[in-house]
């Protein structure tokens, strides 16, 4: 759908770049997809108040991504293994139109999640960033595994079953900036216990997020863990305006 495509290029804006795996872009968001793993490396995209509050339900089509060259993980991979087709980008992110929501059904998107994590923990955290999306007006959100401490593979493809996973997002309006990472497993504490520094984020992935700030700005971002700017309470407006 043609007013979609310009929100893939000004979130474009701060893509990562693709270290392990093969770009690929879809409506409103992009991948690299990571054969090793056949899983992303990450997710990217740009998360805005239209897009959470869009009128899409759910389309639950799970199946392969034609878009991956070498071929992405299969339904048969995950059927029996116990583990979730987890998301990376939120189908609920994703509400704006049939295609957008269609494609984070892709198994591009998928990474193998223990069902407790998927849906609680987890859940709860992406919940809490829409919330944040509300009032920030616009994030840039990028979201993946953490390839230590794994659990095994599943399927004939061998998807990796990961031992953590991150996510990063930025509001450039605020110029603010929050990482977390949480293990594959029943998330027993309150989210804020597990923020980390983004450089942190980078020294267990080998990724370099929003690259694309000044340095000085990148810096001093990256090496905060303060969350007083942003409102763990959802109720409440997300972030405290400066």
């Amino acid at each position: 759908m043609l007013y979609m495509l310009p929100l893939l290029v000004r979130g474009q804006d701060f893509q990562p770049k693709s270290v392990n795996g093969e770009l690929v872009n879809h409506t409103c968001f992009s991948l690299s997809y990571f054969e090793a793993h056949e899983q992303p490396e990450w997710v990217y995209y740009k998360l805005t108040p239209s897009m959470v509050n869009g009128f899409i339900d759910r389309t639950d089509d799970f199946r392969s991504d034609p878009f991956i060259s070498t071929g992405s993980a299969s339904l048969s991979d995950y059927k029996g293994s116990g583990y979730d087709r987890g998301h990376l980008v939120p189908a609920s992110d994703m509400k704006l139109s049939k295609t957008s929501m269609s494609e984070s059904f892709f198994l591009s998107n998928m990474s193998p999640q223990n069902p407790s994590f998927n849906r609680g923990g987890w859940k709860k955290l992406e919940m809490l960033v829409r919330s944040w999306a509300l009032s920030e007006d616009e994030l840039f959100i990028v979201t993946g595994p953490v390839f230590r401490d794994n659990h095994g593979v599943i399927g004939s493809n061998r998807v990796t079953i990961p031992g953590y996973y991150f996510k990063v997002i930025y509001s450039d309006r605020n110029k603010e900036m929050i990482g977390f990472v949480l293990p594959n497993r029943k998330v027993e504490s309150n989210l804020k216990s597990y923020v980390k520094a983004v450089d942190f984020i980078e020294e267990q992935t080998g990724l370099d997020f929003f690259y694309q700030l000044d340095d000085d700005t990148e810096n001093a971002l990256e090496s905060s863990t303060r969350t007083e700017q942003w409102n763990f309470d959802p109720a409440l407006p997300a972030t405290t305006q400066k």
